[in-house]
């Protein structure tokens, strides 16, 4: 079984990141409303990064690293642009 950490971007473009074991369907419910919450009231959502891993524990930990990361962090992710994760990653090591 695989198991999945997402990002959806909400209707107000704010950022919503979650894991599961079934992308597709977690996916439909936050579309429908069903799952309480944060996206319940920012939709519609769109989906806008996932990446795969063999455990739960993995993907929950990537879950809680994303959701430490700043906008810009994220959206660089999103974007594929590794380089300026890595910078935006150097920067704030600098300021802790």
């Amino acid at each position: 079984m695989s198991f999945y950490v997402y990002i959806l971007r909400c209707v107000d473009y704010s950022y919503y990141v979650g894991h599961t074991d079934d992308l597709e369907s977690r996916l439909a419910q936050h579309r429908a409303g069903e799952v309480s919450g944060y996206t319940q009231g920012r939709r519609p959502v769109r989906l806008v990064f996932s990446e795969e891993f063999p455990t739960r524990q993995e993907a929950l930990a990537a879950e809680r690293q994303l959701k430490g990361w700043s906008r810009a962090k994220k959206e660089a992710m999103i974007m594929g642009n590794w380089d300026r994760v890595r910078l935006l990653a150097r920067s704030r090591e600098k300021t802790d």
